[in-house]
């Protein structure tokens, strides 16, 4: 069965997200980059059943993920800073110590597409995708653009596929 087969067979269906915004600094009221993930996927007809602004550290990070893992509801989380080179970004290494398959391509697509509109700064980005028990979790940067550039060009076009990949 082809790529193409395979997302005729997943259709189009509501897929319920767990949106996690990492940040010591972001309020329910900043938070462009957590709002963006929300108004993206419901357009596509998705659903938020969780959404959280959790501290970026490690432990914190992990406990969300557990919480969203062991949610019936969520099949696929998403999460939102902490992906840089600074002190406090934690994402990169609590998510990759609990991913049981990474997704190399989505982090090699992504900083792809951000070489091409921000150039050699695009290497910074440690964003990376993979499964927890049959989820989908993807890691991106912190920037509303970030964000919306995964979200339209690489998580929304085959979310359906990869969740229906990962429950058959």
């Amino acid at each position: 069965m082809g790529t193409e087969s395979h997302r005729a067979a997943a259709g189009q269906r509501s897929i319920g997200l767990a949106v996690f915004t990492l940040s010591d600094t972001r309020t329910p009221q900043t938070d462009t980059s957590g709002q963006a993930i929300r108004e993206l996927a419901e357009a596509e007809g998705h659903s938020v059943v969780l959404q959280q602004i959790v501290p970026d550290d490690g432990d914190q990070i992990r406990a969300a993920l557990q919480e969203a893992v062991a949610h019936s509801d969520v099949l696929a989380i998403l999460l939102t800073g902490g992906t840089g080179l600074s002190r406090r970004d934690a994402t990169y290494e609590a998510l990759v110590g609990m991913l049981e398959r990474r997704l190399e391509g989505f982090g090699e697509l992504f900083r792809m597409l951000s070489y091409q509109e921000i150039g050699s700064a695009a290497m910074l980005s440690r964003a990376v995708a993979g499964t927890i028990q049959a989820k989908v979790v993807f890691a991106m940067p912190g920037s509303t653009h970030a964000v919306r550039l995964a979200m339209t060009k690489l998580i929304l076009p085959e979310l359906s596929h990869l969740v229906w990949e990962m429950q058959r």
